[in-house]
């Protein structure tokens, strides 16, 4: 601004003073001036606190009169009383309070699978969960035994699958699980006979990740043909194939309202799909790298993606960016939410971080231990999930176990308060996009 006002006004000797800054007739040039600024910050604080103020500096480069106020046009004048520059002050935003959250610890580990842990779902009714894996076997366990560390824990394994297990979902209106793998199958078992009773072909390739409507009879799935396929569970009949995407589609999601699917795929993009159409409503294209993992908010209408750049927020109607997530430098491939607002990321290094949901606020990070036999190199959490109240997280693993965590019930606010200083740092450094 001041490099402006002097190349267009470098012929002049006096620039003329504002308005609001002119002398009053009958007065001194002193008092003219400081009547003139104090009149300004009357008005401005007349007008319902408004966050702007005109500020008087002399020639010494001293203000003569300045409001506090988060902006403010600074205006520098000459001995002549002409203005020799313009500029402009911004106090940074205002920084949110984040929620206390008790920090997590791990409370058991659980042994069994004979690969890689790739997937997980629970029982609506909290009682058991289903993990698959690279052993290409789906495991029923007990959550209670689990959690408690006792002997017993695994109540059922259930074979079929060729090839590596990559995504899961339990029905909490029949009594159907439902699988994918790398074999291009997509299965339906009844829990009552324990034996598959439907297969869906259609998929070209590896199916990666698969999803229940949750009020109607419909399953998602998609994989590394590019595509997600639409299915009535019922019939085994394809009702929609949602094409768009150029690579892998590896994680979705879906709601009772629009936009019924959402997809995340290797292609950087997430797209928001219309259920009825068939069509995509929105492509969101923030994400730089390849989105590894879609979570959505049991209770609001937004849901986060993550992948090897960062985690990034949306609301879930229209698709419109909220918030990056930044911190977790790592490829992420894991995201969990719970009703209490906690976030937690895993990563492909075997890092965990708890966040705050609403504000982003990172309030906990570790590293999983890997198990005694296991190389070091496989310390990667590929899969995650909150149990139906929230209150137990399950952490698929490299090392070939699942890890179970709670909130320590001896933590408190006074033990493990909010680090501020850290988290404004890290509020002025986030990117915006």
């Amino acid at each position: 601004m001041a490099a402006k006002i002097a190349s267009e006004y470098s012929s002049v000797r006096d620039v003329p003073l504002p308005d609001v800054l002119k002398p009053k007739a009958g007065g001194g040039g002193g008092e003219a001036r400081g009547s003139a600024t104090s009149s300004t910050a009357q008005d401005s604080s007349g007008a319902g606190g408004a966050s702007s103020a005109l500020v008087l500096r002399n020639a010494d480069g001293q203000e003569e009169r300045a409001r506090p106020s988060s902006n403010a046009l600074v205006v520098k004048q000459g001995l002549g009383g002409g203005v020799l520059a313009l500029s402009g002050r911004r106090q940074p935003p205002k920084v949110p309070t984040p929620t206390w959250h008790a920090p997590w610890k791990l409370k058991s580990v659980v042994s069994g699978h004979l690969g890689w842990v790739r997937a997980i779902a629970f029982d609506p009714g909290n009682k058991w969960f289903v993990t698959g894996a690279a052993d290409r076997t789906l495991k029923i366990w007990d959550l209670a035994k689990c959690s408690a560390g006792a002997a017993g824990g695994l109540k059922l394994t259930l074979t079929g699958h060729i090839s590596t297990i990559r995504g899961i979902a339990v029905s909490d209106r029949t009594t159907y699980l439902f699988s994918c793998a790398e074999d291009k199958m997509v299965k339906c078992w009844d829990l009552e006979q324990n034996k598959v009773v439907r297969h869906y072909h259609g998929h070209l390739s590896g199916v990666y990740s698969l999803a229940l409507h949750p009020t109607l009879d419909l399953l998602v799935t998609a994989g590394r043909d590019s595509v997600a396929r639409v299915w009535d569970i019922r019939t085994a009949r394809a009702v929609h194939v949602l094409a768009g995407h150029q690579n892998t589609v590896g994680s979705l999601l879906t709601n009772s309202v629009d936009p019924q699917i959402i997809s995340g795929s290797n292609d950087c993009m997430i797209r928001l799909w219309d259920l009825a159409a068939g069509k995509t409503m929105a492509t969101l294209t923030n994400h730089k790298k390849a989105v590894r993992s879609l979570a959505a908010h049991p209770r609001e209408f937004s849901f986060v993606s993550a992948g090897a750049d960062n985690i990034k927020k949306w609301q879930s109607r229209d698709g419109k960016f909220m918030k990056n997530l930044s911190g977790h430098n790592t490829i992420i491939n894991a995201l969990a939410v719970n009703e209490d607002g906690v976030l937690v990321s895993g990563g492909d290094n075997g890092s965990l971080h708890f966040w705050d949901y609403e504000t982003g606020y990172s309030f906990q990070q570790m590293d999983t231990v890997v198990q005694p036999g296991s190389l070091d190199a496989e310390a990667g959490i590929y899969a995650m999930a909150f149990d139906m109240t929230g209150s137990r997280l399950v952490t698929c693993e490299a090392d070939k176990t699942l890890k179970i965590w709670a909130e320590d019930p001896e933590a408190s606010e006074e033990s493990h308060p909010i680090d501020m200083k850290a988290w404004t740092k890290q509020c002025r450094q986030y990117k915006r996009y």
